[in-house]
């Protein structure tokens, strides 16, 4: 499996049904694959947020660049913007307060490289996720997966599946682990 920006929960799923294999980063990085693309629910629907990247050397992205290989750009002070977003769209969810402190400082450094970032932002979902414990349970312990879960937004535009894991732990906390 390939990283990626703040992995939708079906990503997770595969992750840990896979037995979280290391993340192979060494494949080519194609636009349309959105590995640097994540959806949160907003008051407006689905938003998608996007993670500028840049080839090394210049400030233009190419389909045969290897994930890898890709550097975080700072074009649009992104990191500020979508602090933001997760803030105002999540500030009223359930377990926003709890977690806030966890994923602050992630958006705060700058990394250089487009896989440190998303390595800093699983592993701070592993750890909440307590990805070791729920490797162990198997999967008819686990019976919530594809089902509904709250979001605050949903009286407003319906459920919408299959968001950022974000959306996940933010609206469900250490329930989590049940919709994985």
């Amino acid at each position: 499996m390939t990283t990626s920006y703040l992995p939708p929960i079906s990503w997770w799923h595969k992750w840990i049904e896979e037995g979280m294999p290391p993340l192979d980063d060494n494949v080519p990085f194609c636009k349309r694959h959105g590995l640097n693309r994540c959806c949160i629910d907003s008051p407006n629907g689905q938003l998608t947020l996007t993670v500028p990247v840049s080839r090394p050397g210049t400030t233009d992205t190419d389909s045969r660049l290897k994930v890898s290989d890709l550097l975080v750009s700072e074009h649009g002070d992104w990191r500020h913007k979508h602090w933001h977003a997760l803030e105002s769209t999540y500030f009223n969810s359930p377990f926003f307060e709890y977690y806030q402190d966890d994923f602050r400082p992630v958006f705060e450094q700058q990394f250089e490289h487009f896989t440190d970032l998303n390595t800093a932002l699983i592993n701070v979902c592993a750890d909440l996720l307590d990805t070791k414990q729920l490797q162990a349970l198997p999967p008819h312990h686990r019976p919530m997966y594809g089902k509904n879960y709250y979001q605050v937004f949903a009286h407003k535009h319906g459920f919408l599946p299959d968001l950022s894991i974000f959306d996940l732990l933010m609206n469900m906390g250490p329930e989590s682990v049940l919709y994985l």
